[in-house]
């Protein structure tokens, strides 16, 4: 008789199918499966423990202590904390400013940057040249951004000022003002929304054409399709936007830096800084600003980092607040 050779190459796989299975199940396997994992994520992991876990946990340590880089830290419990809620002068201007930032500039950023990118989507003739000219700014480094504002809104000199004068008008002190500060410094945050703008341009060309189409053969206008077709294609990106833009807020500290020393007339941030850091008035010192100053210019480490975790906390909490509130919005939160 002929032997089967199907049945015999059929029974072979069988046997090799058992047998990877089996090897599979062995424990040596498993243990090397894990070390080759471990060994391809170890670089990342190493990154995180040095440059995330490792800081975290001493700030939380220095934060009870008395410290200033020189002397041993000294355990003192929660006096840096009960100073900085009951005593501190000046951590109540900080946070405000900084709440400005975070409630005022974040908004208007993103609904700048998506009315941008709406008009360059829709753009036809030289639509390259208006997207490269629209980006640009982003690409100026934050401090000669600040520097060139800070002498275009010169009020004696600068041409901005110039320009109203022509037409008569008195143009206001800008950086030099306390009431005016953070508003130029909004109109630099308008003009360097490249990136976010270019996010956003991206995300409305890969909203599907048939969904606005058949939005208005069921008779949806301008604004209902923007509600119920452009918004839900596009909250991923406009949540990213907000987390960031929240995050970038919460730490802003170079541009205000920068605009107080300027318009000081102190252009070097580091010695003296304690002096000009928020100026005109307190109006631009930073939440981070002044954990800079308690720390390494009044080298109060103890009391920076106890500022550095409650800034964390902060930040943690909108984060997941966020993330919730986002979540409402999407058909699995719906469901």
């Amino acid at each position: 008789m002929v032997p089967d050779m199907t049945a015999t190459a059929d029974v072979r796989q069988e046997t090799l199918g058992v047998q990877t299975a089996t090897a599979v199940r062995t424990p040596r396997y498993r243990l090397r499966r894990k070390l080759a994992t471990l060994a391809l994520l170890a670089p990342a992991l190493l990154g995180l423990l040095i440059f995330f876990v490792y800081p975290l946990i001493a700030s939380v340590y220095y934060s009870f202590t008395r410290y200033d880089l020189v002397s041993p830290p000294e355990w003192i419990g929660l006096r840096n904390y009960e100073y900085l809620f009951t005593k501190d002068p000046k951590v109540v201007i900080a946070a405000i400013n900084t709440f400005w930032f975070v409630s005022i500039m974040v908004p208007v950023k993103i609904i700048f940057a998506l009315l941008i990118a709406g008009l360059l989507a829709r753009a036809r003739a030289a639509s390259g040249f208006w997207r490269t000219l629209f980006y640009l700014p982003a690409l100026v480094p934050p401090v000669a951004s600040v520097v060139a504002f800070v002498f275009l809104f010169n009020p004696g000199t600068g041409p901005v000022n110039q320009v109203l004068r022509f037409f008569g008008i008195q143009g206001p002190l800008w950086f030099n003002d306390p009431a005016w500060s953070k508003p130029s410094l909004l109109l630099l945050a308008i003009w360097v929304m490249g990136d976010i703008m270019i996010i956003f341009l991206a995300a409305l060309l890969d909203v599907p054409r048939e969904q606005y189409e058949a939005a208005s053969l069921d008779g949806a206008n301008g604004v209902q399709q923007l509600r119920y077709v452009t918004f839900p294609n596009i909250t991923p990106v406009l949540l990213f936007a907000l987390v960031t833009g929240i995050i970038a807020a919460l730490q802003y500290f170079t541009e205000a830096a920068v605009a107080s020393g300027v318009a000081s007339g102190k252009a070097v941030v580091g010695e003296g800084t304690g002096n000009n850091l928020g100026y005109p008035g307190n109006s631009l010192l930073t939440y981070t600003e002044w954990l800079y100053v308690r720390g390494f210019s009044q080298y109060q480490l103890g009391y920076a980092s106890a500022l550095a975790v409650l800034l964390f906390v902060v930040s943690a909490v909108i984060l997941v607040l966020l993330l919730r509130r986002f979540k409402a919005f999407t058909p699995e939160g719906a469901a």
